[in-house]
Order: C-alpha cells, then sequence, then structure tokens
C-alpha cells in the first residue's frame, strides 16, 4: 500500500495561536534532547550547543515542519521525514539520532506541558479497530505489501519478529538465520511441542515456526488473515516436505474452534488492539486443552506508557501498523485475571536482540533499496520504512520498548477442578 501523495500535504490554514504555540514549544523540547539540530533557514529550532560528535539532524525546511507539528505533532515528525522536511546529517545514523528522543520521552517537556496531553493526542479513527471484518483489512494493509519486498531484508527463513542473539554473538546478516531459528526453538520448548503435539499457531507469518515444529512430528494449525503469507507458506512447507503436518488456514482467532495441545503465537498481539485483548486471550484459555502450554511473544512497553498511548493516534498507526497497539505486562496481567484461568509462569526478555535484528534489517533494506524501487515503491514509502526500522531500533535501544516469550498455563487447582478433582 503506498501512501498517497495528497495524505502527506500540510494542512492549511492551520490556526495561527496553534501554529505559534508549536513554534514555542518545539524549541522547549529539542533543548532538552542531546542530538544537535541544524536548521537550514529561519530561527534557530534549538537553543543549546551541543558536543560536535552528538548526532545531528538536518532540518530543510522549518517551517514546513513546523506546520506539520503543529497540525499533529504524533504524525508531524514522521511524515515530515518522509517527504524530505528533515533528514540525519551526514556521518550520522538515523538509529542513532533517534535514541536520545526515545531515551528522553518521559522528560522532553516540561511536567506541567504534559497537562496539555489531551489537546495534542487524537483518538485512532474508528474505522481502523480490529472488528473480525476490519482486522482483515489491517493486516492486508502491511503484511501483503508484496512478499517479494519482505524477502529483500529477511533473513532466508522469512521470519518477521525478534531473533534470539547469545551474548558476545556476532549481529550480523550471517548470524541472523540461527538467531532466528533459536528464537523459534525457545518458543516451542517453551510450549512443549514434541512430536504428536498438537499446535494451534496464531498468526502464521511466513510458515517458519510451523515448519520447524512440524519437523518436530507436531500436528499444526496455523492461522493468519494474510492471503499472501498463507500462500508462500504452503508452498514452503510443500517444498520442505512437511505440508500433510501443516494446514494453514485464513482465519481469524476468533472462528478457530477445537483445543489444542500447545498454542504459540509470535508477535501477534500487537495487532489485537486492546478492546480485544480479553478476547484475544479468552480464546487462547478456550483453546488450550487441559494441561496444554501456550506461549506469546510480545513487544511490551511500560504500563505507564501504554495507558498514555492507548488512546492516541500516532504515524506508525497511519502508515505502518493500522489498528496497532503495544501493550505492558500488567495489562496482560489483568486481562488474564479477568478474561481467562491462565497464569503466566515464565517471562524471558531479549529486548537488546530485537534492537539488533532491526539494525540488519534496516542495513539489508538499505543495501537493496534499488530492488525495492523496482517493485514500484516511491521514496516516500521508502523513507517511511527506513523510519520505521530505525524508530523502532531506537526504542529497544534504550529499553522504551521490550520483547520477551511469556508462557501461560492452568494453576494446578484449576486443572484439578476441570478434571473433577
Amino acid at each position: 500500500m503506498l501512501p498517497v501523495r495528497d495524505s502527506l500535504r500540510v494542512r492549511s490554514p492551520l490556526p495561527s495561536a496553534r501554529v505559534a504555540l508549536a513554534k514555542r514549544l518545539i524549541p522547549l523540547a529539542l533543548d532538552r534532547v542531546p542530538t544537535r539540530i541544524h536548521s537550514a533557514s529561519g530561527p534557530p529550532l534549538q537553543r543549546v550547543e551541543l558536543e560536535s560528535d552528538a548526532p545531528q539532524i538536518d532540518v530543510i525546511r522549518p517551517e514546513r515542519l513546523t506546520r506539520r507539528m503543529a497540525h499533529h505533532p504524533k504524525i508531524g515528525i514522521g511524515e515530515g521525514y518522509m517527504v524530505g522536511d528533515w533528514r540525519e546529517a551526514p556521518g550520522t545514523d538515523l538509529a542513532d539520532a533517534l535514541v536520545p528522543f526515545a531515551a528522553s520521552m518521559d522528560t522532553i517537556l516540561p511536567k506541567w506541558l504534559t497537562r496539555l496531553r489531551r489537546l495534542i493526542d487524537r483518538p485512532m479513527p474508528r474505522s481502523m479497530r480490529n472488528s473480525i471484518e476490519q482486522s482483515r483489512h489491517n493486516i492486508e494493509a502491511h503484511y501483503d505489501l508484496s512478499n517479494e519486498m519482505f524477502a529483500l531484508f529477511l533473513d532466508e527463513s522469512m521470519t518477521y519478529s525478534s531473533a534470539l542473539f547469545l551474548p558476545q554473538q556476532p549481529r550480523t546478516a550471517d548470524t541472523l538465520l540461527e538467531a532466528q531459528q533459536r528464537k523459534i526453538d525457545a518458543a516451542l520448548d517453551r510450549a512443549r511441542v514434541t512430536e504428536g503435539t498438537s499446535l494451534l499457531e496464531i498468526g502464521t507469518g511466513w510458515g517458519a515456526l510451523a515448519i520447524r515444529a512440524a519437523q518436530r512430528g507436531a500436528k499444526v494449525t496455523s492461522i493468519t488473515l494474510s492471503r499472501e503469507q498463507a500462500a508462500l507458506a504452503e508452498e514452503r512447507a510443500q517444498r520442505l516436505g512437511v505440508a500433510e503436518q501443516i494446514e494453514i488456514r485464513l482465519q481469524d482467532y476468533r472462528d478457530v474452534e477445537g483445543q489444542y495441545d500447545a498454542i504459540v503465537s509470535i508477535e501477534m498481539i500487537e495487532a489485537v488492539g486492546a478492546e480485544y485483548w480479553a478476547t484475544y486471550f479468552a480464546t487462547i484459555d478456550e483453546r488450550l486443552a487441559f494441561g496444554g502450554t501456550a506461549v506469546v511473544q510480545a513487544i511490551l512497553m511500560n504500563d505507564e506508557h501504554m495507558r498514555r498511548t492507548r488512546s492516541s493516534y500516532g504515524w506508525i498507526q497511519k502508515h505502518i501498523f493500522p489498528g496497532g497497539l503495544i501493550p505492558s505486562l500488567p495489562a496482560i496481567e489483568r486481562t488474564l485475571d479477568d478474561a481467562t484461568t491462565l497464569r503466566m509462569t515464565e517471562m524471558s526478555a531479549f529486548g537488546q536482540s530485537y534492537a539488533d535484528t532491526l539494525r540488519i534489517w534496516r542495513d539489508t533494506f538499505d543495501a537493496r533499496v534499488d530492488e525495492v524501487r523496482a517493485l514500484g515503491w516511491n521514496e516516500e514509502m521508502i523513507r517511511a520504512w527506513r523510519f520505521y526500522l530505525a524508530y523502532s531500533e531506537a526504542g529497544f535501544r534504550t529499553g522504551y520498548l521490550d520483547v520477551a516469550q511469556l508462557r501461560f498455563e492452568r494453576p494446578a487447582e484449576a486443572v484439578r477442578r476441570a478434571d473433577g478433582g
């Protein structure tokens, strides 16, 4: 889905008071961030002097960027990068330039100004809410961009989630496949998937986990809403000789029936939406056989940050993941208590591995950008994905974001009650 240029135009006219307020607040915020801001024209956007070796951002069109920020701060920054209103300076890596912003999320504005959040935040359009009908459209908007595009920057397993690197292990494209397989094996081990296990996978991706589970002797039912992913996953399973052990369905998780010894869902919860977290975990609870184990790999954020962002609409929802929201660990635990008989029995976090994974993806994407263009991508979309990958990397590098594998089981007393004990 390529962006429509009209959607990136600076909205005009804007109330002059809103623009004037933005002109006052932007330098106030930038003075608190240790990234140098060089403005090509007009008054400086930053008033403090920083060391010359600090990462630098060049603002090419400060007036247009200010108007974007005045219209919608959470969207204006990313769209400004997409259209070239600002860029990383020569010699500065984009993620390095964004790290200080991610690290300053709680301090970038004075406390008294955070009270204006309700005037800045805008709710996600109701058209993006993850109903059964809309979820398919939201998933297609991202995952059906084309299998060929994803193959340009992913490893050969076509795994589009965090790898799991070992301490001191090289973080390179050559080691990414091994680290991805380690992540998959860790999830399958936590879910106790062995020969004869009936496994439900919620979110097929391109089939890497389903294929690995089938190679262990499991019988896999894997569901997805992406036709592109389903087609390639089926083709890969056939090619590797495990197609008879894998059933891939174009199906919403809410429509699944039956029970399974194990359930695994890798970075799918981020697409569920807070409104449907209870339904998602209740479905896992209902589909998991007694004595079974579920594993969810989830991107996580601090609970306070999640509460502040759960009702707002930002650049990532508009341009990358429609309807998406990253949960917090406490939010997941509250949902389990309210909607299920499940309890979390293990958590293994590896956020820095995600930062490394994203850096490898971005480096590979940049190295093959001419091939991306050959697929019909325009420069705005290319810059959107470069910003998305760097923006996400900065979040994991600073700990603003984390990723973890969570294991869920029923307490022994719940199992005994179900068995009549």
